[in-house]
């Protein structure tokens, strides 16, 4: 509990190599987490071999922990494996509506974060790379994905090089309700977001983008709606093309 309650994002590391028995325990761990039916729709692969991870960093948007670590896992909802073995036994599949995307997703997150709770506790740093999602039929070419297997995250590992403070968030409070959802008052949300807003951080960010309070460093900076749109749109398509059907 004090592992999970110290987490880190790591995102300089140095370049010692993770021994191959601490990789094989580390992926064992991730693939006794739960899953839809015990039918374990992801994949991981694993990349350590330096060409590799250069192709792969334009689309994480050159982030030099990609080259840096010496571990990346790109984690995917596969439904490829699976349909090929009920096609071998003459079983039909239809994995092509939403809520297989959704059971794909959720499965491959938690088999993410299984992996990354037992590198922690081998003493390595981690990082989530959301830019999977928005770059996904690009690394899906660079990593020879099939028809059915959908990049949904990658995982930065490695030993740290430095460890930065435990990064801010909102009281337990502010996300736990019980029995039912209660809907949050305006001065509600504004106490709970306060002490975020008043942050060393938070008022350099708004003060090097132009803004007037952190909310706008969000919504105009980091999440720009046309970014959203763009991406959302890559997305969507290649669903599309995997097979997916939104009616």
């Amino acid at each position: 509990m004090e592992l999970l309650k110290s987490h880190r994002t790591i995102r300089k590391y140095k370049a010692d190599d993770i021994a191959e028995n601490i990789l094989q325990d580390i992926l064992e761990c991730g693939i006794r987490a739960s899953n839809t039916g015990n039918m374990q729709l992801y994949s991981i692969i694993v990349t350590r071999n330096t060409d590799k991870k250069a192709e792969l960093a334009p689309f994480h948007f050159n982030q030099p922990m990609v080259k840096e670590a010496p571990l990346l896992l790109t984690i995917c909802c596969d439904f490829n494996r699976f349909k090929l073995w009920c096609s071998a036994n003459n079983a039909n599949v239809d994995f092509s509506g939403l809520l297989w995307l959704f059971n794909g997703t959720i499965d491959s997150s938690i088999l993410a974060q299984n992996i990354c709770v037992a590198a922690e506790s081998y003493g390595l740093g981690i990082c989530y790379l959301g830019t999977t999602l928005y770059n996904a039929p690009e690394i899906s070419k660079v990593l020879h994905l099939p028809v059915g297997v959908i990049p949904i995250t990658t995982l930065t590992i490695g030993y740290p090089e430095i460890i930065t403070e435990l990064t801010d968030r909102l009281p337990l409070d502010s996300t736990v309700h019980f029995e039912e959802y209660q809907n949050y008052s305006s001065d509600r949300i504004k106490e709970m977001y306060s002490f975020k807003e008043n942050l060393d951080s938070s008022k350099k960010f708004i003060e090097e983008n132009g803004k007037e309070n952190l909310a706008q460093v969000y919504t105009d900076v980091r999440y720009k709606s046309t970014d959203s749109q763009f991406f959302s749109r890559k997305l969507m398509k290649m669903f599309v093309d995997q097979g997916f059907v939104f009616e």
